[in-house]
């Protein structure tokens, strides 16, 4: 759209082309289509044709229209189609002309676009969390400045890393000594790092361990940073930097198309001023100029997070940190509720930076404005928050304490920073092992293969290494990880199968896609005789609890030749004997059951568990060998003791126990007076009995033998006694009342008038001031209540314990 004369002739053809369009489609409209489809199967074809036509063209301009929207795109597959989504074309037609609008204003010079940089730094804390970088500011496909470096990358897996270290500057020992070989613990040749010896009796300055007034930082609007582009620039940084007492630095890195990365930018900070470094040059090895500050320890280096920091200056530029202060450590010996270096800048400089600007692609050259204030801010306060963050932690340094100096931690954690190596990224194909691989990925992204996609999944994931390394690309970018396990499942045979279920396809896919079609064929062959996906998990040492820390990590990137993984069987474990002959629930009764066959005690021997038990601790094999000591001593002396000694051993402890006897399903409850005279009546004397007989039973008074017939014709005559007495008393009282009725009749009938009492008034106790007696009120009139009815309000049934019928007996011993 550069003018109107080149509009102009476009916007005529497609009016032209609309107009006879819809005046065709109205013509046609008006016949009677359906006769003459019954009349003639040609024209029935014909229209059948143009209309999947039509449908097809809808259905592509329709899904063009909806790419990039949250629109979904309508499904036209035939006529009733259209009219069930019509609704859905209207919306895609509806953000269409929105779309169309918007542009229309554009190109008038209704609406203009603010696209300053001061309106992105106006709101940084608002749109650093929302959004993420445009494209122009993510991995862009420029040339590749590693093919200009002095140095060409290397990205071999056999070749030992040297270092890069041309000179030595505040050494203690010589540069030749300190490229000496070194044979680690696993046999493998490395080179020692350079400054193992100064940095491990390197002392920080005096004044990091004073409490001083926090120095403010210079205003980053009214203040700017010198760009480094050129060898010059970096000669007169340095004449500055050496001046400093503390200095602030930090990096940023891109790995998107690069194997092994790239530092792309340095930034370093003093109290007055700021440099943004350009470490893409060809000759950026030429910065080793800079370890005359790097390196030495009267001047602090202060960095944020440096594990990688120091990995990747000694990687790229052949620098190296002597004297270094991590402000991560002081946040996490200060306990703060984050770690991030935002939050820092948040809490002592009242900076929200634009995080952002951390996920673009730092290989632009010239740098967009936006991501040189980014990069600067990331020092430019640094220096004042190591302020505070000093300050804080003498004043919580308990100095009583062996580890209570917090300032001495952090200067310890740093040093361990510090003395990281870099060695080479090496590939175990046969056990997987490896930060990248295809075990780690196995175990973050769990998948159920077969045999044959197991092989080839193994297969492909060498394959992308070796073309990665060969083309100095990032792994994932040759090829995702969600195409790496469809084309594992799928295991294609064909160049469109295998395009269709690798997407997005890259551009070394698609320049080696015939050589991973042939790969993938021999890898379903070999598999054959290949292992298990199960089997080869069980065995790996990674699932063996070794998971990749700092250290692992960098042992399995050392090596100097390629290593085959661990067989099985040096894999084994002296696992010791945890299995004992005693349960601590069932005691030894499990011992000799008939369900035990066989000898269960060589345990390895006879499981194989696809997922190992983890490594046993020692503290857990001693308590597990305590409690097999202790249970095998009452297994033996249970089956020497008799049952008489038993009882003697557990008389004492069982003296004093309550037990209850409870029979179900019996006659109801008895008295405990009622049992205690039957338990005396079945007390009787008789001669012994044997044993086995049904008549008879042992009393534990006194050893003796009671007839169960005469105990039971005893209980009833007992009975029929005590119901006796009980009615003979009823009627002796009825008797007595009677006479005293009769009695008192004969005394009225004789005319026998008892004189009555005079009451004397003047000893008789007061009536109004009567006290209440605390004998019975039976015969008294009760008080009248007016609140009585009140209260006489329904209540809940009380809860009753519902008795089993049966017989109980309690004994005590």
């Amino acid at each position: 759209m550069a003018s109107d004369g080149f509009f102009k002739p476009i916007q005529d053809d497609i009016t032209s082309a609309l107009v006879n369009t819809t005046k065709t489609s109205t013509q046609l409209a008006n016949e009677d289509l359906a006769f003459q489809r019954s009349s003639n199967r040609s024209i029935a074809i014909s229209l059948d044709k143009q209309a999947s036509r039509l449908l097809r063209l809808a259905q592509g301009l329709t899904k063009a229209a909806v790419a990039g929207t949250d629109i979904p795109s309508p499904g036209l597959r035939d006529a009733e189609a259209v009219e069930d989504n019509w609704r859905s074309v209207v919306d895609v037609v509806d953000n269409l002309l929105e779309k169309t609008d918007a542009c229309l204003d554009e190109y008038t010079g209704v609406i203009k676009r603010a696209t300053t940089p001061q309106a992105d730094t106006q709101s940084p804390a608002i749109t650093a969390r929302k959004q993420l970088p445009t494209k122009s500011f993510r991995a862009q496909n420029i040339p590749k400045p590693q093919l200009l470096f002095d140095r060409k990358t290397d990205n071999s897996e056999t070749a030992v890393f040297e270092p890069l270290l041309r000179s030595k500057p505040h050494a203690l020992v010589p540069l030749e000594e300190s490229l000496a070989f070194s044979i680690a613990e696993d046999g493998v040749k490395r080179f020692r790092h350079p400054y193992e010896a100064e940095i491990e009796q390197s002392q920080c300055p005096p004044k990091t361990y004073l409490i001083s007034d926090p120095i403010a930082f210079l205003p980053f609007e009214s203040t700017t940073a010198t760009f480094v582009d050129t060898i010059e620039g970096v000669t007169g940084m340095l004449a500055d930097l050496k001046s400093a007492k503390e200095i602030a630095i930090d990096l940023e890195h891109h790995d998107t198309h690069s194997y092994i990365g790239l530092v792309s930018l340095m930034q370093i900070s003093t109290r007055e001023k700021d440099w943004v470094v350009d470490t893409l040059k060809p000759w950026r090895e030429e910065l080793q100029m800079l370890n005359e500050v790097f390196t030495d320890p009267a001047i602090l280096k202060v960095f944020h997070g440096s594990t990688m920091d120091m990995i990747w200056l000694q990687r790229d530029l052949g620098l190296y940190v002597v004297g270094l202060f991590d402000t991560y450590h002081a946040t996490v010996a200060l306990g703060y509720p984050k770690h991030s270096l935002a939050f820092l800048l948040s809490k002592f400089a009242n900076f929200n930076a634009q995080k952002k600007y951390q996920l673009a692609d730092w290989r632009i050259r010239p740098l967009l404005p936006e991501m040189f204030d980014y990069a600067r801010s990331d020092t430019h306060y640094l220096l004042h928050v190591y302020d505070n963050l000093r300050n804080e932690l003498i004043e919580k340094s308990d100095l009583s304490q062996p580890d209570g100096n917090l300032v001495d931690y952090v200067l310890k954690k740093s040093k361990e920073e510090a003395l990281q190596r870099y060695e080479r990224h090496y590939y175990d194909a046969e056990g997987g092992t490896g930060p990248n691989g295809w075990c780690n990925m196995l175990i973050r992204t769990p998948a159920l293969l077969t045999k044959e996609q197991f092989a080839v999944f193994r297969a492909i994931h060498e394959w992308r290494d070796k073309i990665a390394r060969k083309e100095d690309e990032n792994p994932h970018l040759v090829m995702p990880k969600h195409a790496l396990f469809s084309i594992a499942r799928e295991m294609p045979m064909d160049m469109p199968s295998l395009l269709g279920c690798s997407q997005p396809i890259s551009i070394p896919m698609r320049l080696y896609a015939a050589d991973l079609l042939e790969m993938i064929r021999h890898a379903k062959e070999a598999a054959v005789n290949g292992p298990e996906l199960k089997d080869v998990l069980s065995s790996n040492t990674f699932i063996r609890g070794k998971r990749f820390s700092k250290e692992a990590t960098a042992l399995s990137q050392s090596s100097a030749v390629p290593r085959k993984s661990e067989s099985a069987e040096s894999l084994q474990y002296s696992t010791p004997q945890v299995r004992t002959g005693r349960s601590r629930f069932w005691g030894s009764l499990l011992s000799d059951s008939p369900f035990r066959r066989g000898d269960s005690g060589d345990l390895q021997g006879k499981f194989h568990l696809s997922l190992p038990l983890p490594q046993l601790t020692a503290e857990a094999v001693e308590s597990t060998k305590a409690f097999d000591e202790s249970a095998q001593e009452p297994a033996q002396t249970d089956s020497d003791l008799s049952s008489k000694n038993r009882v003697a051993t557990n008389e004492e402890s069982l003296a004093k126990d309550i037990f209850v006897i409870k029979e179900l399903s019996g006659p109801r409850k008895r008295k405990s007076t009622d049992f205690e005279d039957e338990r005396k009546a079945k007390k009787v004397q008789t001669s012994m009995q044997p044993p086995n007989d049904d008549t008879t039973a042992h009393d534990d008074d006194n050893g003796s033998e009671i007839k169960v017939d005469d105990v039971r014709e005893q209980a009833i005559h007992d009975k029929a006694a005590r119901k006796a007495q009980k009615k003979a008393q009823k009627n002796l009282l009825k008797e007595q009342w009677i006479l005293e009725r009769v009695a008192s009749a004969n005394d009225k009938a004789d005319g026998k008038v008892r004189a009555e009492e005079v009451f004397d008034y003047a000893n008789a106790p007061s009536v109004l001031h009567a006290k209440e007696d605390g004998g019975s009120r039976k015969g008294r009139k009760e008080t009248f209540d007016p609140y009585t009815k009140s209260l006489d309000a329904p209540k809940a049934v009380k809860r009753t314990m519902k008795d089993v019928p049966g017989r109980s007996f309690t004994f005590k011993r």
